[in-house]
């Protein structure tokens, strides 16, 4: 009886030890995990992230700057902004006469509808469109983009190649490209007058 009553208490023992042990390593590992932050937190110091390499590595140009931020960051877009060249030789805005008290609300104008041509309610990056083959998508205003990639790597947007690619700030995905998108009846009112030169 006393043989049988010491196998059974060194069972229950050896038991004990190896629970006890488990719970020691299980219990020291959780202190030395990292502690991880919400996903949220995680979220926003990604976009942090994102928004400081936005404006530290290039330029928009002030209207660049205003049609991004006319856009929620929040919210998946993809933005073909022109450049500030493109903005001067397509639609003759410029930093200093455009924000002169009696052009502004034009300027404003102008920006915003090239706004609702050049964006489009997703995020678009250049991985997402495949050489050699035409994509399209609806603008915010409702007109029509046809995205390509040449063989270049650049995007091709209604016949207007593009500068830099794949820029983000926030959700947005931003395009620099090398003119302005638009419809023809907003050209033909934009375009300037070269008879007024002669």
């Amino acid at each position: 009886m006393r043989r049988g009553y010491f196998v059974k208490n060194s069972i229950a023992f050896v038991c004990m030890v190896v629970s006890l042990c488990c719970f020691l390593i299980l219990f020291l590992s959780t202190l030395k995990l990292p502690e991880v932050s919400s996903s949220n937190d995680a979220v926003r110091s990604h976009r942090t992230t994102k928004d400081r390499k936005f404006s530290e590595n290039w330029h928009l140009g002030m209207f660049g700057n205003m049609l991004v931020e006319m856009l929620p960051q929040d919210l998946a877009f993809t933005i073909f902004v022109p450049s500030e060249k493109a903005f001067w030789r397509d639609l003759r805005l410029n930093v200093n006469e455009s924000f002169a008290a009696e052009n502004i609300n034009n300027t404003y104008a102008i920006v915003s509808r090239v706004l609702g041509f050049s964006a489009v309610p997703r995020a678009l990056t250049s991985d997402a469109v495949p050489v050699g083959k035409e994509i399209s998508y609806d603008s915010l205003s409702g007109f029509t983009l046809y995205i390509s990639k040449a063989v270049n790597g650049k995007i091709v947007v209604n016949r207007v190649q593009s500068e830099s690619l794949d820029r983000r700030k926030g959700e947005i995905v931003v395009h620099i490209m090398d003119g302005v998108i638009m419809d023809a009846d907003f050209k033909q009112s934009v375009q300037p007058d070269y008879d007024e030169g002669r």
